[in-house]
């Protein structure tokens, strides 16, 4: 029976802001809120019980116990309220859920710091940047951090005593110039903890420090008429220049700045958050938030920024969100922009906001929609591509040559996500000599579709070119060429870490390896390889059968093709009757090629 009289409590309740804390009849913390009023706040959960939705009458009625904590301001009470919420996690508070355990680049605190990896937040371990929604771009970002600073990767416990004492010796690090070995004195801590200065900048976001710390080096190393050196220090300023022209720069103006955008549903909260520094998008990252009662958006999104915040380490002085937040954050300017730049930075948020809840709503979909393995794979694909409708015809091409010779290329059709093999074309370049395979993906992708334009035959819905972006192009030229190109979606697949390249776009998109979306597309590539590939078997084998009859007395080319047509092989050719050749060659020449083959054949 529930002991709580709110009758007897409510009247004494402060008019102060504070956070509360409800218990059942276990004594375990429920809900936790904040307040800017507690009285006010806490009554209105009694009052009028008729009025709440479900969720909240439930939670009333198991309320056995209230506790309450005044503070100083409503900011000091949404710090309080994060800090228990992520303590005793109560069963009906918000659900914070992205469906991933995103990795994160740590800066180790040991002496002689290293770079490591982890999806667990330990902070006795050293500052942790990230999340990285793709791990593909973390692992890029640390392979340049790497090549730009000689830092150790060993997990060697650098104390100076242990140092002194001649306990460790240099690895193959050093000798292949990776570390400077600090483990045998070779680099002092200064110098080291330098280069890790600038690494904790470039994590952050901040390109401009360490760029000028590799520009003040080559002029020291130039001075010195080290010129060698200096044109090493040059190399890794324009890798890192290079680097940083892949982000997605909005505005130079812009320098750091939180974008925000929140749209809901009755059960459902999905936040989007993008990390702007000196005009560069350097995070971006997007969550679904489950309301387990009718909580307000802007407190849901005040919520999520002051955790968000935290965890990206930031800093910035504006918020940009597309409703006002509950509460003001001291120092902190919160702004809704109508216009410029910052209104195209949010409408860039929220457009991947809506893109996260129909992506969610597609897959709940096609899981109701049966379990049908095929529908939910091609939707999957769908939403990963971004492609405005569901991929049910796709052609794939791929060319396939031997040191130039026999060239074919071969092109595949998937119907419903299942192999149309009488959908399948081969092609013989007729334009291209030599072994040119950007010329002849031009020529062929032009030559199909040209056709298909003619007959006014289904076009496919997606086109997928074996190759980066060099293949990609020579496509797309042949698209433009018959004026259909962006009527229909086209990628590439590069091999060597599977990326998805889109037509002028520099950076790809690299999608989970164990994605079915993935595997489809690999399925596709490898179904045209394989094509192309047994019909250049066949037709580099016709052509050194051809190749061998013409060695043949009064065999000739034209004598040499008609044979392979009419008997395939040397051996069916030896097996065939004489009166078959005879009507091919004549009694004379059949007799000659028949004692000739039998030589070959025995």
């Amino acid at each position: 029976m529930n002991s709580f009289d709110p009758k007897s409590i409510l009247p004494s309740l402060p008019e102060e802001p504070g956070v509360y804390r409800y218990f059942d009849a276990h004594d375990t913390i429920i809900y936790i809120g904040k307040a800017k009023n507690l009285k006010n706040r806490i009554s209105s959960y009694f009052v009028n019980p008729k009025n709440h939705d479900t969720k909240t009458r439930r939670l009333v009625q198991q309320i056995n116990k209230l506790e309450f904590t005044i503070v100083h301001s409503e900011f000091d009470a949404l710090l309080l309220e994060n800090t228990l919420i992520k303590q005793f996690q109560p069963k009906y508070n918000i659900l914070l859920r992205d469906d991933k355990t995103y990795p994160f680049i740590c800066l180790s605190s040991e002496r002689f710091p290293r770079l490591l990896t982890a999806r667990r937040i330990d902070h006795k371990l050293g500052t942790y940047y990230g999340p990285f929604a793709n791990p593909k771009s973390m692992n890029a970002l640390l392979e340049m951090l790497h090549q730009l600073f000689p830092i150790r990767t060993c997990s060697l416990a650098l104390k100076q005593s242990s140092i002194d004492d001649g306990k460790f010796k240099v690895c193959l690090e050093y000798h292949i110039g990776n570390c400077k070995g600090p483990c045998e004195n070779l680099q002092s801590e200064e110098d080291y903890l330098q280069y890790i200065e600038q690494i904790s900048q470039i994590l952050k976001g901040h390109y401009q420090k360490p760029k000028q710390f590799f520009v003040e080096k080559m002029q020291a190393a130039a001075d010195k008429l080290a010129f060698e050196q200096a044109q090493e220090w040059k190399e890794k300023w324009q890798l890192l220049e290079n680097f940083q022209a892949k982000s997605t720069v909005v505005n130079p103006a812009i320098h750091d700045v939180d974008v925000f955008s929140i749209v809901s549903d009755e059960q459902l909260s999905y936040i989007n958050f993008m990390k702007v520094i000196n005009g560069t998008i350097t995070q971006s990252q997007t969550w679904e938030v489950k309301k387990k009662l009718n909580e307000e958006e802007a407190d849901v999104l005040t919520m999520l920024i002051w955790e968000k915040r935290d965890e990206f380490h930031s800093s910035a002085k504006e918020i940009i969100s597309n409703i006002p937040m509950a509460i003001e954050f001291q120092g902190v300017k919160n702004s809704i922009p109508q216009m410029g730049d910052k209104r195209k930075l949010l409408d860039m948020s929220l457009k991947n906001v809506l893109y996260f809840r129909k992506e969610k709503a597609d897959r709940k979909a096609a899981e109701e929609s049966g379990g049908d393995r095929k529908m939910r794979i091609l939707l999957t694909l769908k939403n990963d591509l971004h492609l405005s409708k569901l991929p049910q015809r796709i052609e794939c091409f791929d060319n396939s040559n031997l040191q130039g010779t026999n060239p074919v290329s071969a092109m595949v059709c998937f119907l419903q996500g299942v192999p149309a093999k009488k959908e399948y074309r081969l092609f013989t370049p007729r334009t291209v000599e030599g072994p040119n395979d950007f010329a002849t993906m031009t020529e062929v992708v032009g030559r199909r579709y040209s056709r298909l334009l003619v007959e006014e035959a289904e076009l496919p819905d997606l086109i997928i070119i074996d190759g980066g972006k060099g293949q990609l192009s020579a496509a797309c030229d042949a698209l433009k060429a018959i004026g259909i190109y962006g009527q229909i979606p086209i990628i590439g697949i590069a091999k060597r870490l599977e990326e998805i390249y889109f037509p002028e776009d520099s950076l790809p998109l690299y999608i989970d390896k164990k994605s079915e979306s993935l595997k489809l597309i690999q399925q596709l590539r490898d179904e045209a390889h394989r094509f192309g590939i047994t019909a250049h078997r066949n037709k580099r084998s016709k052509h050194f059968i051809v190749s061998q009859l013409e060695e043949l007395d009064g065999i000739g080319k034209l004598t040499a093709q008609k044979l392979l047509k009419k008997f395939g092989t040397i051996k069916q050719i030896n097996e065939a009757p004489m009166e078959e050749l005879e009507k091919v060659l004549g009694k004379m020449k059949a007799l000659s090629l028949k004692n000739q083959i039998k030589n070959w054949v025995d």
